[in-house]
């Protein structure tokens, strides 16, 4: 599967239909999101035919990062069955990454 960008308007749609989404919240000019970016490309290489990973820019979306409560970024948010069920605050190596999301795979 791909990564999708998503925006206040899609998020409804995209992130809380169901199923598992990982919701990366960025900005182009975070260096910590410039660094987990290519983590997330080889999560979604190994795993994304079972979970969705999705990218919220929070300079263009900043309803949906206020709604839930982004105060730096990188924040990834682990969303089950439209709710979130887990919460990363930071650049984590991708063997972290993986822990998290195995517990809600």
């Amino acid at each position: 599967m791909a990564i999708v960008n998503v925006t206040d308007q899609t998020f409804s749609q995209d992130v809380e239909q169901g199923g598992t989404v990982l919701v990366d919240f960025w900005a182009p000019w975070c260096g910590p999101c410039k660094m987990i970016a290519p983590v997330l490309e080889q999560i979604d290489g190994e795993i994304g035919d079972q979970l969705t990973i999705a990218k919220v820019n929070v300079d263009d979306n900043p309803e949906t990062a206020g709604r839930f409560g982004i105060m730096s970024i990188p924040t990834l948010l682990v969303f089950k069955d439209g709710q979130p069920v887990d919460k990363i605050v930071g650049f984590q190596p991708k063997a972290a990454l993986m822990a998290t999301l195995g517990k809600h795979l």
